[in-house]
């Protein structure tokens, strides 16, 4: 039942009922022991955020830096460098270039692995007995490592692509450190291997090698890589079609190559499709598709990995893959969640619709007759001086007969005596020790004269029409007992006027709905009416 009343003004209010006083000894024990009830749900909380925080980490959306600036001078740059071929040595101090033979082809693949687009690739490379090089991000490796270790199980090479992709002329030696010890954990615990092979990502043709590049491919080989570039692009994240793919891939003259292409980064359909007409019409005309080490007829790049290191990067991979299928989890859950709520608030709507126009209809009744009987109206209060005489006094303008019982609870403030002062018709008072709301309305019911009993809160006040209306639905033999609806009467403030809509939602709309499901869960303390033998059932 939707009976209206409002809040009292913002006078302050003292300590609700049932407030007692804890001897020290008992409130520092409890504050001992408080934190083990918060133990396991500040530890599933903690280890929910480690798992969005590491979601985050490996998608690139923490720490990522995609900066690509303009190409520097190339002064710096020795001139063997320019000239040389896409492989680039400076390890223990050297400065070498190496390029591919003759009839000797490298299919360089950046940016995986993909679920979708590697497998891909890689069918085509089984199907035609071809290898080549796969340059991945350790952030794609940590979340698709069974396809890194299909790579290398099927014969192909892998190198370091960098963790985020960033650019990494403008990163510190630290950052580059980063990126490459976090690379070679995810391909430890993808594959069980390590690399010697890098590529700097929006790196080009050797001759684009320019003073803010140089001295990065000089520290990378400090760390022990190798630095491969590459001579032939198929620019295939242009989508220029299949022919164009191919024409762009082939090398002119029979000259060895190393051929970038891409298997990740978006949709890479015209890749494979010209991979499976480019490997066999170059095999045709004498190439091999290779690795960079058979081609260079060098030593493997790959070094297996034992022991600490294999653990840890095992250890990495288990942790990304249950932070995405916690995420996985979390996202349905989100999205399981946000439709039930939006369904809620339309069925809360329409039907909370459906019942104003019931009730306000003309001519409606809730049972055959009126219920005209008096009732009894219970006022629990405790330390309620300020807002007492307000409460009693909209009750005593009742337009259904009541008698008013104000139960004191202990009140240190004279709330009783204010009420007795006013030496009203009908308003009884009970005092009691401090026990509590509840037992303040166990001793009201048991005063009461009454078989209907309507409770509210000592800082509330009645509309002339509420008790009349808060009773009627008992007209109906099979209620039990009514809510009524409480408004904020202070809504001149921020806080009043936030309060008053979270009345509305919550507590208004709310039962309307749930009288019309006949599933009303609760009875508002501030205003509600019981059945006396509903009450002394329970």
């Amino acid at each position: 039942m939707a009976s209206r009343t409002s809040r009292h003004g913002p006078a302050p209010k003292a300590p609700g009922h049932g407030t007692r006083t804890t001897p020290k000894r008992h409130r520092d024990a409890r504050r001992r022991r408080l934190p083990m009830r918060f133990l396991l749900p500040m530890f599933i909380l903690l280890a929910m955020m480690a798992m969005l925080m590491l979601r985050g980490y490996v998608h690139s959306e923490i720490l990522a830096d995609h900066r690509i600036q303009p190409e520097a001078a190339t002064g710096k740059v020795p001139e063997k460098i320019l000239d040389g071929g896409p492989v680039i040595d400076t390890r223990g101090g050297r400065t070498t270039s190496l390029g591919i033979p003759d009839h000797r082809l490298v299919l360089t693949f950046d940016d995986g692995p993909d679920p979708t687009w590697t497998p891909k690739v890689l069918d085509v490379l089984k199907a035609h007995h071809a290898h080549a090089v796969f340059f991945v991000t350790g952030t794609m490796a940590s979340r698709y490592p069974d396809l890194v270790e299909r790579m290398v199980r099927e014969g192909h090479e892998v190198g370091l692509h960098t963790f985020n992709h960033p650019d990494l002329s403008y990163q510190s030696k630290s950052r580059i450190d980063w990126e490459l010890s976090q690379s070679q954990l995810a391909l430890e615990g993808a594959a069980g291997i390590r690399t010697s092979l890098f590529r700097p990502p929006y790196s080009s043709f050797a001759d684009a090698m320019d003073n803010r590049s140089w001295p990065v491919t000089k520290y990378i080989g400090t760390r022990g890589y190798i630095t491969v570039v590459n001579n032939t692009d198929s620019e295939d994240w242009q989508k220029p079609g299949v022919a164009e793919i191919v024409r762009r891939a082939t090398p002119k003259g029979g000259k060895g190559a190393i051929v970038l292409m891409h298997d990740s980064g978006g949709d890479r359909h015209q890749t494979v499709q010209a991979l499976d007409s480019f490997i066999p019409g170059l095999q045709q005309r004498g190439y091999d598709f290779e690795n960079l080490t058979e081609a260079l007829d060098a030593p493997s790049a790959h070094t297996p990995v034992t022991g600490l290191d294999l653990w840890k990067g095992r250890a990495w991979i288990f942790l990304v893959q249950a932070a995405e299928k916690t995420t996985d989890v979390l996202v349905v859950g989100i999205a399981v969640i946000g439709v039930l709520v939006f369904t809620r608030f339309g069925l809360m709507l329409v039907l909370s619709a459906t019942h104003a126009r019931k009730v306000r209809r003309a001519g409606f009744r809730w049972g055959r007759t009126p219920i005209t009987e008096p009732v009894s109206v219970l006022v629990p209060a405790y330390n309620e001086a300020k807002c007492i005489e307000n409460t009693v006094h909209s009750l005593m303008e009742s337009e259904h007969p009541i008698e008013i019982l104000v139960v004191d609870d202990g009140s240190s403030d004279g709330t009783a005596r204010i009420v007795e002062d006013l030496d009203l018709p009908n308003v009884r008072v009970v005092r009691q020790l401090n026990a509590g709301k509840p037992a303040a309305l166990n001793r009201g019911l048991a005063n009461a004269s009454h078989d209907i009993i309507v409770m509210m809160d000592g800082d509330t006040v009645f509309e002339p029409a509420t008790v009349r209306e808060l009773v009627q639905p008992f007209a109906d033999p099979r209620v039990g007992a009514v809510a009524g609806n409480a408004k904020v009467g202070n809504r001149d403030s921020l806080i009043g006027a936030w309060q008053h809509i979270e009345y509305v939602m919550g507590f208004n709309l709310d039962r309307r709905m749930y009288d019309l499901l006949r599933c009303m869960p609760t009875i508002p303390g501030a205003v509600g009416a019981f059945r006396r033998t509903a009450l002394e059932r329970v």
